[in-house]
């Protein structure tokens, strides 16, 4: 995939594709040179998206690869999944958290005191996916199991001089969960960021991008944590805090991919 930047404000994006080129219908024969300026080239397999920075992004146009609007669909669907503690699909997730997170050690019950240990609000960490969803348990799990060593960092507070109120793990996870799905705005009818739209390039790449992402946020947001020694009254201005620090890095020209993202590098 190559990224070419116009003089204006046109991204083309090429794809996987390597279809013959035309010119961007969007441009030629605009004279909103602030919406679009002059893209240069633009063809089957490439997507356009125009857009005008001011504080809002204002016109977007964007055509899905059958890719990119299969695996939006997936998403899309999984975002909408509510936790239902009565699915047993649902209540073996939970079982596989808890034994990703502590390993060897055994688990009395899906209702259990246990659970305040992860970071959960009290003896029933159900209640408390309701804002974000089963997603939410899912991306703890790829988390968990794909970047063990960072997991059990942030998990154990390890490192740095900690507050004497710390944020709980499990629910900042939930939180930092739904704050993407409100960032990169995948429910809306129509693309109305370019955040979105480069996501969706990513989204291409990768079918697991948005478990990677929330990976990435939950180490800045802990980075952030530390450096502003922050305290639990203070969590909503570190998460803020880190949802600008994750657009600015997603649109760095040379970041095409979730592991391009220079916070990537704090994983392990």
């Amino acid at each position: 995939m190559s990224v070419v930047r116009t003089q204006g404000s046109c991204l083309a994006i090429r794809s996987l594709s390597t279809s013959s080129i035309n010119r961007c219908p969007h441009g030629s024969a605009s004279s909103d040179a602030a919406t679009c300026g002059t893209p240069t080239w633009i063809g089957k397999g490439l997507t356009c998206v125009c857009f005008k920075r001011k504080e809002a992004y204002e016109r977007i146009y964007i055509n899905l690869t059958p890719q990119q609007q299969e695996r939006l669909k997936r998403l899309k669907h999984r975002m909408k999944v509510y936790f239902d503690g009565s699915r047993p699909d649902h209540q073996e997730a939970l079982r596989a958290l808890w034994s990703a997170t502590y390993p060897g050690q055994e688990l009395h019950g899906l209702i259990s005191d246990q659970w305040k240990e992860m970071g959960w609000q009290g003896r029933d960490p159900s209640t408390d996916f309701r804002g974000a969803g089963f997603i939410s348990l899912e991306n703890l799990l790829f988390f968990a199991k794909t970047f063990s060593t960072s997991f059990q960092r942030l998990l154990q507070k390890q490192g740095g001089k900690r507050a004497a109120w710390e944020y709980p793990f499990a629910v900042a996870g939930v939180n930092i969960t739904f704050m993407i799905m409100q960032m990169l705005d995948l429910d809306a009818s129509k693309p109305r960021t370019f955040i979105r739209s480069v996501f969706l390039q990513m989204l291409s790449e990768n079918e697991w991008a948005f478990d990677l992402l929330y990976c990435v946020a939950f180490v800045v947001m802990d980075k952030q944590w530390l450096e502003r020694n922050a305290t639990y009254m203070e969590f909503n201005d570190v998460l803020k805090s880190t949802r600008t620090q994750l657009e600015r890095e997603l649109l760095k020209d040379d970041v095409l991919r979730i592991e391009d993202m220079p916070s990537y590098s704090l994983l392990c």
